[in-house]
C-alpha cells in the first residue's frame, strides 16, 4: 500500500498564500556560499461551505540549489491559488519545474483532507508516543566557529553529526576531524560528511582517501552535480560511502530515477522533498532505492516548521530508522508560530505542532 494518497473530497475549494521571510540566527555557511535569509510562501486551502479549517502547506525553495525558476515564482503561486479548483491539472501537468510548489500543494491538501489538524499522517510519533532519531548538523565557518557547534550538539546528547566541509582549506578540515577523532571512537559517534558538490572531480579520490582515515559514516555529493560518469567512478573506487543529493534535483519519472541508480550506483541517496517534488516522488526514489539495495534517509531542505512538521510525520511512517537529516527547526529566529524546538537528538511531534 502507498504511503501516500491523496483522497481528498470534490468540493469547491478557495486558497491563497502569503510570503514569509525566515532569518537566520547566525549566518549559515556551505560550500555554495553563506545564508542569511530564506523565502517561504505559505498556502491556506479551505472547502468554500466549510470555512475556517485550513489545510496549510508550505512552498520552500532554496534559490541557486532548487529547479524552480525564480522569475515568476510568486505570480504563478497566485495563479494557482486564484484557479485552485482546478489543481489535479496543475499538479500532475503544469508543475514538473516547480517541485517546491507542487510539495507546498500536495501538503495542504493532505492536510485539508485530515481536517486541517496539521496531522497529515497518523501514527504513534503524531500521538507522542515514538521519536525520530535525527543527526546533529554543523554549518561551514571558521574553525573555531565549528568546533564550538560540534561541542554543543556532543553536549546535547547526539551521537550522529554533520559536517558541511569544502569552503575552509581543505588540511584545515582534516586537522578538525583529527581532533574529533582522538576523543570519540566511531562507536561513541557517527560522522556525515557533506561536500555540497565542492571537490574538483580529478582531486575527489585523493581527498576521499584522506578523509576515510577518519572512519567516516558516509559523504553527500563530494562532486558538482550532473557528471554521472565521474559520479559513478568515485561510487565504485570511494574508501568512503556516496551518498547523492543534489544530484537527484531535477530527475523526474520512473524511468530517468531508475537510470540514475542504475547508472551511478551509490551506496546511499537523500530525499528533500521539497527539493525532489514531494512525498508521492519522494516515495518513488525510496522503492527504486530499495529495489537496487541503496540505502536512504530523509533531510529537510531548511523549511520552517510547517514544511517540517510534515515531512517528519512522512519520515516517520516510512519505518527507516537511521538518524534523519530533520535537526533545522531551531535555525530562525522567526520562525512561523515561534515553537521553540528542543535541542536534543530526538524529536517528538509535540516539538513540531504549529499554532495557527
Amino acid at each position: 500500500m502507498p504511503l501516500f494518497n491523496l483522497n481528498l473530497p470534490d468540493r469547491k475549494l478557495k486558497a491563497y498564500c502569503k510570503k514569509h521571510v525566515l532569518n537566520f540566527k547566525q549566518a549559515a555557511g556551505t560550500s555554495r556560499g553563506v545564508m542569511h535569509q530564506k523565502e517561504c510562501f505559505i498556502v491556506y486551502i479551505e472547502h468554500v461551505n466549510n470555512p475556517g479549517i485550513f489545510g496549510i502547506g508550505e512552498c520552500s525553495p532554496l534559490w541557486g540549489l532548487s529547479i524552480d525558476p525564480k522569475e515568476d515564482y510568486e505570480s504563478l503561486l497566485r495563479d494557482i491559488c486564484e484557479d485552485i479548483n482546478n489543481y489535479r491539472a496543475w499538479m500532475f501537468n503544469r508543475l514538473v519545474d516547480y517541485p517546491s510548489i507542487y510539495f507546498g500543494l500536495e501538503m495542504a491538501l493532505k492536510d485539508l483532507e485530515q481536517g486541517g489538524t496539521q496531522k497529515l499522517f497518523p501514527s504513534p510519533f503524531t500521538n507522542n508516543q515514538e521519536s525520530i532519531e535525527i543527526n546533529g548538523l554543523v554549518w561551514m565557518g571558521d574553525i573555531g566557529f565549528m568546533e564550538e557547534q560540534i561541542q554543543a550538539k556532543l553536549n546535547d546528547g547526539y551521537d550522529c553529526i554533520k559536517l558541511k566541509i569544502g569552503s575552509l582549506h581543505f588540511e584545515d578540515e582534516i586537522a578538525l576531524l583529527r581532533e574529533i577523532r582522538s576523543k570519540y571512537s566511531k562507536e561513541q559517534l557517527t560522522i556525515r560528511l557533506d561536500a555540497n558538490g565542492a571537490f574538483p572531480i580529478k582531486e575527489a579520490i585523493n581527498k576521499l582517501e584522506r578523509l576515510s582515515e577518519f572512519d567516516i559514516h558516509s559523504i553527500e555529493q563530494p562532486i558538482k552535480a550532473g557528471n554521472w560518469a565521474a559520479m559513478k567512478s568515485i561510487c565504485a573506487n570511494s574508501p568512503i560511502p556516496i551518498a547523492l543529493d543534489e544530484e537527484l534535483i531535477g530527475i523526474v519519472g520512473w524511468k530517468k530515477k531508475q537510470k540514475l541508480i542504475q547508472t551511478i550506483k551509490p551506496q546511499y541517496i537523500i530525499l528533500k522533498p521539497s527539493l525532489v517534488g514531494g512525498f508521492k516522488s519522494t516515495e518513488g526514489w525510496i522503492n527504486i532505492a530499495k529495489a537496487y539495495g541503496v540505502q536512504w534517509w530523509i533531510t529537510s531542505a531548511l523549511e520552517s516548521n510547517i514544511g517540517l512538521n510534515a515531512i517528519a510525520q512522512f519520515t516517520y511512517i516510512t519505518g527507516n530508522k537511521m538518524p534523519q537529516g530533520l535537526g533545522t527547526g531551531g535555525l530562525y529566529i522567526n520562525n512561523i508560530g515561534d515553537v521553540n524546538f528542543l535541542e536534543s537528538k530526538q524529536f517528538n511531534y509535540r516539538d513540531f505542532v504549529i499554532p495557527v
